[in-house]
């Protein structure tokens, strides 16, 4: 890696060290075992997410995958557009909750989950499913790790469009990476510019969120509420 980054007259070693790093892991990833069942995009963001040093995620409408239920995402998958056959639906489950390793390893990546009440009140599943997902999200809003951010109804700013938002923080500022959600997919964002644009907006929304007590606070009147 050291020998190409000089051939093509790259100087910024700290890239290169962190590129050095990657290319020299050659662990077979456990996404790897979905290549035929599942969109690569799916293997794409396991593999993001284990590579990341820290990661910032915010949602409007679903809790976030890291913070799911086997019941919440099986809801969720029987509302795909177009339809999911039952084995594929089964297949996302198991590697959405394999996801979630991540944040329980030793050395877990940072964790910040920027989310709106809205997503906190649907139902999804019925009010069975949808109560012990609460319940999952403030367990898991405990770990080290992680941080829980809620907007509520009654704020009084809003900076964003509603896209859900996954920033990927690399080893280095120049290997992050965005997904954003769209109407017609997800997409991979990491041009310079755009990266500060999406730093900026995520800075935004967390500046209006309740800070993690009061955030936990209100999860736990909302689990009570359904």
């Amino acid at each position: 890696m050291h020998t190409l980054a000089q051939i093509y007259g790259c100087t910024d070693q700290p890239l290169v060290d962190a590129l050095a790093v990657m290319a020299a892991d050659r662990t077979r990833g456990w996404w790897e075992e979905y290549r035929d069942t599942l969109p690569a995009r799916l293997l794409d963001l396991a593999e993001m997410e284990q590579h990341a040093t820290a990661l910032r995620v915010t949602q409007v409408i679903n809790v976030p995958g890291l913070l799911q239920t086997p019941e919440h995402a099986r809801a969720l998958f029987r509302e795909a557009v177009p339809a999911l056959r039952p084995h594929e639906i089964e297949y996302r489950i198991s590697h959405r909750i394999k996801r979630q390793a991540v944040l329980h390893r030793e050395q877990p990546p940072s964790y910040t989950a920027i989310v709106h009440e809205a997503a906190l009140r649907m139902q999804f599943g019925g009010r069975d499913v949808a109560r012990a997902q609460l319940r999952h999200v403030t367990e898991t809003s405990e770990h080290p790790a992680v941080t829980l951010r809620v907007i509520p109804f009654d704020g009084t700013s809003f900076p964003t469009t509603g896209h859900a938002i996954d920033y990927f923080h690399g080893p280095v500022a120049t290997l992050d990476t965005v997904e954003v959600d769209t109407a017609h997919g997800s997409e991979l964002v990491d041009a310079a510019g755009q990266l500060e644009k999406y730093r900026l907006v995520l800075d935004r929304i967390e500046a209006v969120a309740l800070k993690p007590g009061p955030s936990r606070d209100l999860v736990h009147r909302i689990t009570q509420d359904i």
